[in-house]
């Protein structure tokens, strides 16, 4: 759903790479547009801020359905779709220089209307390039 449904995630390119509760990870490929600074080449900070956001998302999705076995698909599908960004804070740590990039996330807390995610990106080095820290609405 989340590559193929939302149009902003097919313009970056974002593949699911593992969707579990102790393991989420996104890859993306650089790509000439996501230049942000184009005399070193490297990755826009809002490309950055995109993919740790949907990242967090994603793993706070997680948590909803989680709480959700037993229920119907109807009733899943529309959780998942109350699920929105509340805050969202990124450090920038590195550069972003890289030939792809992949995006992790975990749950700090699940609670019932709210849930917390960190997020992490690293480059193809496996270089953490920059962390979040996300609050979404799930309830």
């Amino acid at each position: 759903m989340y590559e193929r449904k939302i149009p902003f995630n097919k313009v970056l390119g974002l593949k699911i790479e593992s969707l579990k509760m102790e393991d989420v990870r996104v890859m993306f490929d650089m790509k000439d547009a996501f230049i942000g600074n184009y005399v070193h080449g490297i990755l826009h900070g809002g490309v950055i801020s995109a993919v740790l956001d949907t990242t967090g998302g994603l793993t706070a999705s997680l948590g909803v359905l989680q709480k959700m076995k037993g229920q119907t698909a109807e009733e899943i599908g529309k959780s998942l779709t109350k699920i929105g960004t509340i805050d969202l804070r990124i450090d920038y740590l590195r550069p972003g220089k890289g030939n792809y990039f992949v995006a992790t996330g975990a749950i700090m807390r699940a609670g019932r209307r709210v849930s917390v995610t960190r997020m992490e990106l690293y480059n193809d080095q496996n270089v953490l390039i920059a962390v979040g820290t996300g609050t979404y609405i799930v309830g």
